[in-house]
């Protein structure tokens, strides 16, 4: 196995026999959970994951988005957990041990909502053949799914 392939699959991820697009979304979701404590190594995690993986994906891919390649899933994932960080403010921190793992599964499930359906941009960047399709696609809808649990959480917050 190559160093590119191994980046694309996420160290094998991505060989998984069933939706290897959602086992590299849990991968990520999993190491992403403690990174949640330190915000700037999550950003800067999403942001290698996107600039390694695009390097990976053009040289393993050649540019098509191969149901193994899930490095794509990884920087989509990492980018959606940034909206989960704590917040610092009286009313979530009191129920800070389930919102430690409620909004990432909230996360999660709109990731994968938006990477299995790629509504409007991150179904125009799904039709490139080329490694800014492969990454594009996913980084949107890590950024439309941040964008959800944040509209979500500050809905929730001015109910309660």
């Amino acid at each position: 196995m190559t160093p590119a392939r191994l980046i694309a699959t996420f160290g094998g991820c991505g060989l998984s026999p069933r939706a290897p697009g959602t086992v590299g979304s849990l991968a990520a979701l999993l190491l992403g959970l403690p990174l949640l404590r330190r915000p700037r190594a999550l950003a800067g995690a999403a942001a290698v994951a996107t600039l390694v993986g695009w390097w990976a994906t053009a040289r393993a891919g050649e540019g098509e988005d191969h149901s193994w390649i899930v490095i794509d899933e990884v920087a989509g994932m990492w980018i959606a957990l940034l909206a989960c960080l704590p917040k610092q403010n009286a009313g979530e921190a009191s129920r800070s041990a389930t919102h430690r793992f409620l909004w990432p599964i909230v996360a999660f499930g709109f990731f994968r909502l938006f990477d299995i359906t790629k509504p409007g941009p991150i179904g125009v960047l799904d039709k490139r053949h080329d490694a800014l399709g492969v990454m594009g696609d996913d980084v949107a809808a890590g950024f439309a799914s941040a964008g959800c649990v944040l509209a979500l959480r500050k809905l929730l917050a001015s109910r309660s």
